[in-house]
């Protein structure tokens, strides 16, 4: 990458919390009576800033739920959740419409970009909700782009990309707000292995920058490319700081 493209970790970026994830006995409950599923039992877990870790469990060990609670998608049943330093197990979907805006990059299985606009409109609309002034828009979107080596097709739109062009579209426009956490659920499950190899070089080299990324994903391949493993099974979390060197001789 030439050394004049400015990067978007070249912005200023907003104070976070040296604890980026604290979760305190958060459980989660669906239904009533005989219908009643605990999801996720007194959960307690910390990332901080900075860390690049795996969550993973088979289905029904609850981390999908997790990653929900954590992405603000759901409020916890009980317990407490702070992120970057704010609480936010009780607030409205308003607000946490607002920290998922601010706080949090958001990367997909499916990428949900915007058909019918370009790759560079389409990494502009988060800014748009975060009332970033034009000029900045434009210019923050093409940084992100250049960053995951798609400065040359700031003007084609989704079907003009590749499946692998596409997650590197939605990752760019999860990073361009800046956020403290970048949470991807499955980012490779739909991209063939050389594809998912370059997708996760991006996810290190945004590590290594100092972002801070969980990853949800049931492939062991992917989670040995993490620094860090968080095994959940039937709704608690049983392997708190797992080596992803070390998954193949864990019990679980």
């Amino acid at each position: 990458m030439p050394s004049d493209i400015p990067l978007v970790s070249d912005y200023p970026t907003p104070h976070r919390a040296a604890v980026i994830i604290r979760l305190e006995d958060v459980s989660k409950v669906y239904g009533l009576g005989e219908t009643t599923v605990r999801a996720l039992r007194d959960v307690n877990l910390i990332v901080n800033a900075g860390e690049y870790c795996a969550i993973m469990g088979a289905s029904g060990s609850g981390k999908s739920t997790m990653m929900n609670i954590i992405g603000c998608l759901d409020r916890p049943t009980t317990g407490n959740y702070y992120l970057d330093g704010e609480a936010v197990a009780q607030m409205d979907d308003n607000q946490l419409a607002h920290i998922r805006n601010r706080k949090i990059g958001f990367v997909f299985q499916q990428f949900h970009l915007l058909s019918q606009v370009s790759a560079l409109e389409n990494v502009m609309l988060p800014m748009i909700y975060a009332n970033v002034p034009a000029p900045e828009r434009k210019e923050r979107a093409i940084a992100a782009l250049q960053q995951v080596g798609l400065g040359d097709r700031l003007n084609n739109r989704p079907n003009q990309l590749s499946g692998g062009q596409q997650q590197r579209v939605a990752i760019a426009r999860a990073i361009v707000n800046r956020p403290v956490m970048l949470l991807a659920d499955e980012p490779t499950g739909a991209l063939d292995s050389k594809t998912t190899q370059e997708i996760l070089e991006i996810f290190g080299n945004l590590n290594a920058a100092g972002m801070t990324v969980v990853m949800v994903t049931h492939e062991s391949e992917v989670a040995r490319s993490t620094r860090r493993v968080v095994w959940f099974r039937d709704g608690q979390v049983i392997h708190e700081n797992l080596k992803p060197e070390d998954l193949m001789q864990a019990a679980f």
